[in-house]
């Protein structure tokens, strides 16, 4: 059964780590396979997992062997990557490269292999960026170069898009906003796991600097100070663990506090329906899927308001504040208030309501329509790619042609020495509906 597309998701960001990139990826392999696409994952090693795994429908993930460098994500080697990404390539027949995440290596390499190669490719981007600091102007250059001859840009919202063609240099046209989703039928409420008596104000995220966990640190004596009947609840892990627990020794808040560590995606809903009140504190975000997944199990949702934070939820299911201690005290003490007087929507009216607006069918439903219209786009040649790239500006143009050029040559080398008519193919025959049930169950 031939397919209509051949899909390679490039990104340093896949499971097991945990993320929004990670089970944005996950869950829209998910659905492009029910749609009858072909998709494999390419990621850096995890550990142990330096080898071709198979998850749930038969995913196919590659865990190749390069080495993190920053957050995860793996140094820009260029052609030292290329003979890996160029064998899979052609192995699995690939004919569109989609990759994840500004700050990924791998991503930006995959699709500039994968459009020397003559391949369709695209971006999602999941993350704002500034314009400042030295970390953010190396990232955004490393973008324009990668970004320069990508056929088509996805963005998770409209603030995204914005800073995405500011920081890539790209027309609106090219680029399309495409949100997050959630899966209703894992993030339903359950009121009967909440505490009685109590009122649980709960955190998922990374503890992270640009999670706001400076600001967390700030809220959580004052808010336990006033309310006796308060506690918190915090899963994740990070850099900002050490501040959260000094907070806590130095209050004496252990047992109002609780600290739950690194959580496995599969474990978020049963932390989230122990809460009445869900805390983002993030000072920049795209998207926030956490906020997502909290009301659709429920939860009231206070949040800055920052980035694309706005566009996510109705007005009338989140507390929105700006990104400063007083005022998410102030928009805490409004969920409060209103939960001790039963002024706030029941949970599955809330959780009926989101699940409507954020489906996977649906955003796996808006990429393949992107994937179809780039599909029908003309190949660059190979002048017209290395035209666009010196036109990018006057000193950085002639390094983004350079390290072209080196791609090139490589690519012509690793033909030469390593055909691909001499690679073998896989079947793009998918496994049957009875096989693929058997793995599920199996795992």
């Amino acid at each position: 059964i031939k397919m209509k597309h051949c899909i390679c998701m490039m990104s340093d960001f896949f499971y097991p780590n945990m993320g929004g990139v990670e089970n944005h990826i996950y869950q829209l392999s998910q659905h492009l396979l029910t749609r009858g696409h072909k998709v494999v994952v390419v990621t850096h090693y995890y550990g142990d997992r330096v080898d071709i795994r198979y998850i749930s429908n038969y995913l196919k993930v590659y865990y190749l062997p390069f080495p993190c460098v920053y957050l995860n994500g793996t140094f820009p080697l260029l052609i030292c990557t290329l003979p890996l990404i160029r064998d899979i390539l052609i192995r699995e027949e690939v004919t569109i490269v989609h990759g994840h995440g500004a700050y990924s290596g791998l991503c930006g390499e995959g699709i500039m292999h994968g459009g020397v190669m003559g391949l369709a490719t695209v971006f999602t981007d999941h993350s704002l960026f500034g314009f400042a600091d030295l970390s953010s102007i190396l990232t955004n250059k490393l973008l324009e170069c990668f970004m320069t001859n990508v056929d088509h840009i996805i963005c998770v919202s409209y603030t995204s898009k914005e800073n995405t063609m500011l920081r890539a240099h790209k027309p609106s046209a090219g680029i399309s906003v495409i949100p997050n989703a959630v899966d209703g039928t894992t993030f339903t409420p359950d009121p009967t796991k909440r505490t009685p008596q109590r009122i649980t104000i709960v955190i998922v995220s990374r503890l992270v600097y640009r999670k706001g966990m400076d600001l967390l640190a700030g809220i959580i004596p004052i808010i336990c100070n006033r309310h006796q009947d308060v506690d918190f609840l915090i899963g994740g892990d990070g850099p900002k663990c050490v501040l959260l627990e000094e907070v806590r020794e130095k209050h004496c808040l252990q047992d109002r506090v609780t600290m739950l560590g690194m959580l496995q995606h599969t474990q978020v809903r049963n932390v989230l329906v122990q809460g009445d009140i869900f805390l983002n504190t993030s000072i920049t975000e795209a998207f926030c899927i956490a906020i997502v997944e909290a009301a659709c199990c429920g939860l009231q949702v206070v949040s800055t308001s920052v980035g694309g934070v706005p566009e996510v939820l109705p007005p009338d299911l989140i507390h929105l504040a700006e990104a400063t201690v007083p005022a998410l005290i102030d928009g805490l003490e409004v969920a409060i208030a209103a939960h001790r007087e039963g002024k706030f929507l029941p949970p599955e009216i809330v959780h009926q309501r989101v699940r409507d607006i954020y489906t996977w069918s649906d955003v796996a439903e808006r990429t393949e329509k992107v994937y179809n219209a780039i599909a029908q786009k003309p190949i660059l040649s190979t002048s017209e790619r290395l035209e666009k790239l010196r036109h990018r500006a006057p000193i950085a143009g002639i390094v983004y042609v350079i390290g072209m050029v080196i791609i090139l040559i490589a690519h012509f080398l690793l033909n030469w020495i390593r055909p691909a008519k001499l690679i073998d193919r896989v079947p793009r025959v998918p496994p049957t509906i009875a096989q693929r049930n058997q793995f599920n169950n199996d795992l």
